[in-house]
């Protein structure tokens, strides 16, 4: 690699970012009586404003994304013994949920344009013991709802959207909330939208709603007084603050959304352009697309040129990072209930292994820089790979 001068350090949007509404929101939500949904307003607030946004029934707010996901593993009543297929090429708190749940994540491959969870792969692994198929919308591109769907139908498995990176996104014209499924979000330090933590269910009906509700609060259903644990649960509740900030991140998110989809198209086309550098595809139903990550992979590069050339990049102000694992090559799957150890999964997830070994990722804060900053960084960027 070449080294460091001042003139290769870029420069772009600091993130989280926040302005008078978050401060605003802040001295509102501190002003209140109490600090917790039961005393306050702005929990139920947001939950109502981001269920609009996102054309869904109703929203549950929770302390994070994983514990979103395990909430709607459990309103779907999934619990030891049961299977969930997930993509093999994902962060692990997809498969976490699941093992935290006591059932089983059977890692599926995913599509080598979208890095999304391949239909095919799932409906070869659905079994009598599968209970839900998780897609994942990965870096905000969609994965194919159509097909889940007709998978959905035609094997009685219900779908269960992560969609920790698609906030906003829309397939074909469609919302999150609007695909009939339950969704999970996630509002992680580095999210489209941020409190630090904190994750959200999109709801599809008011079943699902109310036992989320009773699961989200020790079993408790709104207003009780004496105790009535009608289920098992646990604490998934959101804070007063957190929320507060969540509604201003919000009433920011489409005009950040239409900035990232003008910039990653320039992006995309000038790292399409460097030899060896094939960056993420996207299926053009998907009509809104988040970009919670700008993903390229590097096909055939080893794991330490691929860690030299991300340590390059930060080292020139760019907010890079390695590509996931395949969920099946960590530790910590390992420790929970498996189908299968890693060399055998290995075997049915070609893609993922190809992805996992040859993927990085910037962060979306890129997307937010001037035209200018983008076309340096494609410079920067040509210049670090021909230096491999």
């Amino acid at each position: 690699m070449t080294p460091t001068s001042g003139d290769d350090v870029l420069s772009f949007p600091s993130w989280p970012q926040h302005g008078a509404e978050e401060r605003a929101g802040l001295l509102r939500a501190l002003d209140q009586k109490g600090w917790w949904r039961d005393a306050g307003q702005e929990v139920d607030l947001f939950e109502r404003e981001f269920a609009d946004h996102h054309g869904a029934p109703h929203a549950i707010a929770t302390t994070n994304g994983t514990h979103a996901l395990e909430l709607a593993l459990g309103v779907m009543g999934i619990g030891p013994g049961d299977e969930v297929i997930v993509p093999a090429f994902t962060f692990i708190s997809s498969s976490l949920a699941v093992q935290r749940m006591g059932a089983v994540p059977v890692p599926a491959d995913v599509r080598p344009d979208t890095y999304c969870l391949d239909a095919d792969a799932a409906a070869a692994l659905v079994t009598p013991r599968t209970k839900a198929i998780m897609p994942v919308h990965m870096a905000g591109q969609f994965a194919d709802m159509d097909a889940l769907e007709k998978l959905s139908v035609a094997t009685g498995v219900p779908v269960l959207q992560d969609a920790a990176h698609a906030h906003g996104a829309q397939w074909q014209g469609r919302r999150v909330g609007e695909l009939g499924s339950i969704a999970a979000f996630s509002f992680q330090n580095g999210k489209l939208m941020t409190a630090g933590e904190g994750g959200a269910l999109l709801l599809p009906d008011d079943e699902s709603f109310h036992e989320a509700f009773l699961q989200h609060c020790c079993g408790r259903p709104p207003g009780d007084r004496v105790y009535r644990h009608l289920t098992q649960g646990s604490n998934y509740r959101m804070n007063e603050f957190s929320a507060s900030v969540l509604r201003a991140q919000l009433k920011r998110l489409k005009d950040q959304l239409r900035i990232r989809e003008e910039r990653w198209a320039q992006l995309r086309t000038a790292l399409a352009a460097i030899d060896g550098v094939v960056p993420q595809g996207r299926d053009e139903r998907g009509d809104l697309h988040s970009h919670y990550m700008a993903m390229v992979r590097l096909p055939g590069i080893s794991a330490r040129r691929r860690l030299a050339l991300v340590d390059a990049l930060v080292e020139r102000g760019v907010p890079a990072f390695v590509g996931f694992p395949p969920v099946y090559r960590t530790e910590g799957f390992a420790r929970g209930p498996a189908p299968a150890d890693a060399e055998e999964l290995a075997k049915s997830c070609p893609v993922a292994e190809e992805i996992g070994s040859d993927c990085l990722w910037l962060h979306h804060r890129v997307l937010l820089a001037d035209v200018t900053t983008l076309d340096r960084l494609a410079e920067v960027f040509s210049g670090l790979v021909g230096a491999l």
